[in-house]
């Protein structure tokens, strides 16, 4: 993959989040504060804890600090893949921020 299009899937990626927390805070009691700077999202919940999703633009990949540990992920042509075969990266958002949010959480590419 080029680094072009490495930008792309990626600022795709970050900008679903943004998304999905609006999409989260309209039809939900969640309340994510999120809050983007460059490359970097933070998802801050009601009880202050938080994710971090940031890009590695000389690894292309894409990474991800939750409570439940710190993940990274590639694009394999399909979709952002955990690097140490922990799965997909919109699934995986989904269950750390439930378990953070103490309440059922989707998100989606």
């Amino acid at each position: 993959m080029t680094d072009i299009e490495y930008l792309d899937r990626a600022e795709a990626l970050l900008r679903a989040i943004e998304l999905a927390c609006d999409r989260i805070n309209d039809e939900t009691a969640a309340d994510i504060d999120n809050q983007r700077v460059g490359g970097m999202v933070t998802l801050t919940f009601a009880n202050r804890s938080q994710i971090i999703v940031n890009l590695q633009k000389p690894l292309q990949e894409v990474w991800m600090a939750a409570r439940a540990g710190g993940f990274h992920y590639k694009y394999d042509g399909a979709q952002w893949m955990d690097s140490k075969g922990q799965g997909e990266f919109f699934s995986h958002l989904s269950r750390c921020a439930t378990e953070q949010a103490g309440q059922p959480l989707t998100f989606s590419s």
